[in-house]
């Protein structure tokens, strides 16, 4: 019981200090269950990661549902999930009932405009962590920028660029790679 306390609590933490969404927990996520408590370690956080990237969904909730069920199984996964839904939902069930009254405070507005960069950057240190772990190469690099100046420079839909991105890789894998 003690083991799913913990499970919860991590998450429950990580959900309420967290700004910016899903992506911005990552790294807390990494370092509360991979740095700090040990529960698993680098290479299954980045599997788990990739996996919850490939899901539907909010990646932090499947990352949640990954490392929960990783540790403790199905009631393991329910701890997680819990403890990084319930702070989200009460903080924007509040937001909702009181917005009426700050939606035109210009403080508010320059608090959010202060919290922006921090949240570039804790999305970006995850993107970072991953491209040192794996050994990216420049060329990778490069194709996940034109991919963003594709989308959002040029409008291309992200469906057509993702769809594009994975045929590459299957043809990728399929003649190139066996050749090297």
């Amino acid at each position: 019981m003690k083991q799913y306390l913990n499970l919860f609590i991590s998450f429950f933490k990580i959900g309420t200090f967290t700004l910016g969404g899903g992506y911005v927990m990552i790294p807390l996520i990494e370092k509360e269950i991979v740095g700090k408590r040990k529960w698993i370690n680098d290479d299954e956080f980045t599997e788990m990661l990739t996996l919850a990237q490939s899901a539907p969904g909010a990646i932090a909730i499947n990352t949640a549902v990954f490392v929960g069920y990783k540790i403790k199984g199905i009631k393991g996964m329910i701890a997680t999930v819990l403890g990084t839904v319930i702070p989200s939902f009460t903080i924007i069930l509040l937001i909702a009932v009181f917005f009426t009254e700050f939606e035109n405070n210009e403080t508010i507005e320059r608090i959010f405009c202060g919290i922006r960069p921090a949240v570039v950057a804790l999305i970006a240190v995850p993107v970072i962590n991953i491209l040192k772990d794996n050994n990216f190469e420049i060329h990778i690099i490069a194709v996940a920028a034109a991919a963003a100046i594709a989308v959002w420079l040029l409008g291309v839909s992200p469906v057509v660029v993702i769809t594009v991105a994975g045929l590459c890789a299957i043809l990728y894998n399929t003649f190139i790679s066996k050749q090297c």
